[in-house]
């Protein structure tokens, strides 16, 4: 461990990849707690404190946004919108032809959906920066614990148009260069950007917690409950690393003196093929209701009320049958649907046939296509099943225990060790490259 360190830290590519991605890291903790002009900063401090007491929908919220939400800070939506976004431009690729063709066009088309994808992200970002800015004037319309138990703060006292504005257009412009500093990420420094800045959101957010359930609770709760997230985190890495290797052997060649082919290799289909990606699109999927209902009316006995209500009842406390069933399914359907657009059983066959090789006793071509469709929906139900109850089991138990603001549950431990175990391959990858010993045996 120590060796790899040094030897991580000795080759001077990779040291300068990993001191910028840290450093645009920084950068996004330092923006999550810079708050937008025009902030009430004493209300800001009793929104926090409510949310930790109360938990509901606002805590919930904070998972993806570190502590940016109750800040009120320039980075309050997160990355969010632009999660939203992608999912949006990855259910119109199947739907629309013309975005199924750019991306049929190889990097080219992947440009062009890149940047429509920004597009969709900037106008997301807008609607959801307007939305909070009416919702934190009315100390959160809500977000605390429903409609029936509003709060009086008013996190943006001076509510005048231009005042407004300004806040929108800050919101926005946070979004917008979280948006460049995830991409920044993955193109000059290492690992995936916008999954190493929800990392960093999650990760942020364990030691405030884990002191506020010692302090509240004692040692008696919080000892079992480091003991159950190392259990997770040793089943997870254990799934993660989980594959079905598909042996592919290509034919011997001989072109005029020399012999070509022959050897044997395979396709590594693993376990979870989707990896935190179904967890991060089913979160987002709930996301998108919970404040679409504040912006409804909130008079006393109308139905916008009663929406607010029924949303905060069922699909966000963990003890809910609704919010287990939606939750559920909604991640079992995105670790099909995600799987489904990671690998193509289609191209992978063409790819095969065309190199000269093949399955042993499978005909090349249309038999291989529906014999890697069969594999990959085989162990793809069990990794779907599985990162389902990762995501719901810790919830539940922490419900049941009466610990309501504690949001580092499954979802957080799966998306933390996911996207940690990718960003060490990476690692990996560059110091084998330059004949060192990696971290991962």
């Amino acid at each position: 461990m120590l060796s790899s360190l040094r030897n991580m830290f000795r080759v001077a590519d990779l040291r300068n990849k990993i001191l910028f991605t840290l450093a645009i890291i920084a950068l996004y903790r330092l923006g999550s707690y810079v708050p937008a002009p025009g902030i009430d900063l004493d209300a800001i401090e009793q929104l926090k404190r409510q949310s930790e007491q109360s938990g509901g929908v606002l805590a919930y919220l904070q998972l993806f946004s570190g502590a940016g939400l109750t800040n009120f800070a320039v980075f309050a939506l997160g990355v969010m919108p632009y999660i939203t976004s992608s999912i949006i431009m990855q259910i119109l690729t199947v739907v629309i032809p013309k975005l199924e063709e750019w991306q049929q066009q190889g990097a080219i088309g992947q440009r062009k959906i890149t940047q429509w994808t920004r597009y969709l992200t900037v106008a997301i970002a807008v609607l959801q920066s307007t939305a909070l800015a009416f919702l934190f004037h009315n100390g959160g319309g809500g977000l605390l614990g429903g409609a029936s138990n509003p709060t009086n703060i008013d996190v943006l006292p001076e509510f005048t148009p231009p005042r407004v504005l300004l806040v929108v257009l800050v919101l926005t412009s946070g979004t917008a260069l979280l948006m460049w500093m995830g991409e920044t990420i993955t193109n000059r420094g290492i690992g995936n950007g916008m999954s190493l800045l929800i990392f960093s959101s999650v990760v942020s957010s364990i030691p405030s917690q884990f002191a506020e359930i010692r302090a509240t609770r004692g040692w008696g709760l919080l000892l079992p409950l480091i003991g159950l997230f190392v259990l997770l985190l040793v089943a997870i890495v254990i799934v993660e690393n989980g594959q079905r290797r598909i042996p592919v052997q290509f034919a011997k060649r001989v072109v005029g003196r020399r012999m070509y082919g022959g050897q044997s290799t395979y396709i590594p289909l693993k376990v979870n093929q989707s990896g935190v990606v179904p967890i991060i699109f089913a979160s987002s999927m709930l996301y998108l209701p919970l404040l679409v209902t504040q912006v409804l009316p909130s008079d006393p006995g109308s139905w916008g009320v009663s929406v607010q209500e029924w949303v905060n009842d069922n699909l966000v406390q963990p003890d809910s049958i609704f919010y287990i069933v939606i939750y559920g399914l909604l991640i079992v359907a995105f670790a099909y649907f995600y799987t489904a657009i990671a690998f193509d059983p289609h191209q992978q066959a063409e790819t095969i046939r065309k190199q000269g090789g093949f399955i042993p006793g499978i005909r090349p071509g249309p038999q291989t296509e529906r014999y890697l469709g069969r594999i990959l929906a085989r162990i793809t139900l069990p990794g779907a099943v599985f990162i389902a109850a990762i995501a719901l089991l810790p919830s539940l138990l922490l419900a049941f225990a009466d610990v309501r603001a504690f949001a580092f549950g499954g979802t957080s431990i799966l998306i933390a060790v996911g996207v940690a175990l990718e960003t060490m391959k990476q690692v990996d990858s560059q110091l084998m490259m330059r004949n060192y010993e990696g971290f991962l045996k």
